[in-house]
């Protein structure tokens, strides 16, 4: 049982900011890669940026250099900076987890947060 709580949606103005945060509890025994995904109405759910346990991160080709992700081990969350948006950034966003179960065979279970809405208008 693994859950995730995600945080930080919103209106914003075009060329605003925006942190979004999502925290992941449950029964786990680690964390590995977590990242970030939107979807806006019509279209299919696309990655926005991920994070691995290493630290390395991915981001899509329309965010980069705009957006940035990171982590926080110790509190279990993962971040997304959100800077220069415009309204092609609308749509909700959900967080999502790689976990590895508390079992010998640690088993990989990837749970999806709930979504927020973000909303880029002026």
């Amino acid at each position: 049982q693994v859950q995730l709580v995600e945080s930080g949606g919103g209106l914003v103005q075009p060329g605003g900011s925006l942190r979004l945060s999502c925290a992941v509890s449950g029964s786990f025994f680690s964390i590995n890669a977590m990242g970030w995904y939107r979807q806006a109405p019509g279209k299919q759910r696309e990655l926005v940026a991920q994070i691995t346990s290493f630290g390395n991160t991915n981001y899509a080709d329309s965010v980069k250099g705009r957006f940035t992700i990171s982590r926080d081990n110790a509190k279990n969350t993962v971040y997304l900076q959100m800077n220069s948006l415009s309204p092609e950034d609308t749509a909700v966003y959900y967080c999502n987890a790689e976990t590895k179960d508390r079992s010998f065979s640690r088993a990989m279970t990837l749970t999806w947060g709930q979504g927020t809405q973000v909303t880029v208008s002026s």
